[in-house]
């Protein structure tokens, strides 16, 4: 057992993934021509690399067409446009500790004139496209800070336009959340039907013309569901039929794990600790970086995206990203009514310890996490050197690097409990 350490039991000092992330998708930057990727042990990835056998076919081998690219497949987006003088909203500085004994990586300071941008857009957008809050939120709405978010987990978006798709959905899935479930009169009872109905804003309803015109009307029936139907109408006009159904796809992951932790709370029950990181790898971040090919400007093809492998790294990545939440969100919930879950609280009460070894062990647990997210992610970009791969696992792990900046200098929403 290891030695006790100032900060509680000191974890056994992790495996060092070679490469690691960071080393394995540097290639994604450099302007040469990458080598044709090695045999794959997986049937599907060689099958992918492979491309499409039979006459007339020898051309779309993704192998063999493996070259630097030149420039976007898609259309050149606009330059960002100049602020408005109007409504220009202040940059927050201020910064937090890091949890103690916490893996990270440090990120840049995001682009000050790009946060100060995007912070101006979507309160513009939140007031007059969407009503989303009442004036008297409109305090909350500026201390989310979405702004220095967006641009701290996404610095390689090529314009204004490709930040905001991010940053609307990341205001509608928190309002969703917000109002359905949480702070705003949100309620386990009845969350079913609620989100259900939420979810046809992004994944539309097919029926007859007799009962289309109501759900239609329902809609733009609530703030979440105004938000969510004009967040993804944008986003929708930007990405490809894959990226969209993507999306959709890690959306309804979420809307699962929404359900199950109302149920617990419906019946007052503490899961078990593995079953609650069973319903936090689906009510979790994943649906933020699995769109960064689409803020990027760029796609990562459905059946690489598809892959066990990186199926494995960016569940991984979503699981480290949520637990960072249950760790700085910790004192913020503590004084919310009721029983909230989150890693310590369950740590502390399916194992018998006391909240401070609770959490200095949740902090163990995303550590862990962290580092079998690199590991993945190093083993998939060694497997499978592609440009998108390598750029989208790199954009992944930047996400996941931002997250924890956006947590650490939230201060407004923000304190790391006295355990140190």
């Amino acid at each position: 057992m290891p030695a006790p350490g100032p900060l509680g039991p000191t974890a056994p000092a992790p495996q060092q993934p070679t490469p690691s992330i960071q080393q394995a998708v540097s290639a994604a930057t450099e302007p040469v021509t990458p080598p044709a990727p090695a045999p794959a042990a997986d049937p599907g990835l060689r099958r992918i690399l492979g491309g499409p056998t039979g006459l007339g076919t020898s051309s779309l081998s993704l192998a063999r067409a493996l070259k630097p690219p030149t420039s976007d497949s898609r259309p050149a987006a606009a330059p960002d446009p100049a602020p408005e003088a109007d409504q220009v909203l202040p940059v927050s500085s201020s910064e937090g500790p890091v949890v103690p004994g916490l893996y990270h990586h440090p990120v840049p300071e995001p682009d000050p004139a790009r946060v100060e941008e995007v912070s101006r857009r979507i309160k513009r957008w939140a007031e007059d496209e969407v009503q989303l809050y009442p004036e008297e939120w409109e305090g909350q709405f500026d201390g989310f800070s979405v702004g220095r978010y967006m641009v701290a987990c996404h610095p390689d978006a090529p314009s204004m336009d490709h930040l905001m798709l991010a940053t609307r959905l990341m205001v509608a899935e928190n309002a969703v959340d917000d109002c359905y479930c949480e702070d705003h009169g949100g309620s386990p009872v009845g969350l079913g039907g609620r989100i259900l109905l939420a979810h046809t804003t992004l994944d539309h309803l097919h029926t007859t013309p007799e009962y289309a015109p109501a759900w239609e009307e329902s809609l733009g029936s609530d703030a979440p569901r105004r938000a969510y139907r004009s967040a993804m109408d944008y986003f929708v006009r930007a990405a490809t039929p894959s990226q969209s159904d993507r999306y959709r796809h890690d959306m309804a992951r979420l809307h699962m794990g929404y359900l199950a932790e109302a149920a617990w709370a419906q019946t007052e029950y503490v899961p078990e600790v593995w079953e609650y990181l069973a319903m936090r790898q689906f009510n979790n971040f994943r649906p933020c970086p699995t769109i960064t090919d689409t803020v990027g400007g760029y796609e990562l093809p459905a059946d690489l995206h598809a892959l066990p492998k990186m199926q494995r790294a960016i569940a991984l990545a979503g699981n480290a990203a949520t637990i960072v939440n249950d760790l700085y969100s910790y004192t913020k919930e503590l004084d919310s009514p009721g029983l909230h879950l989150n890693l310590p609280v369950v740590i502390a009460q399916r194992e018998q310890l006391s909240e401070r070894e609770a959490y200095l062990k949740a902090v163990e647990v995303h550590n862990q996490l962290m580092h079998a997210f690199e590991a993945a992610a190093a083993e998939v970009a060694a497997e499978c050197p592609l440009p998108s791969v390598l750029r989208f696992l790199k954009g992944v792990a930047t996400w996941v690097d931002g997250n924890h900046d956006w947590h650490r200098t939230n201060t407004y929403r923000y304190s790391l409990p006295d355990f140190w």
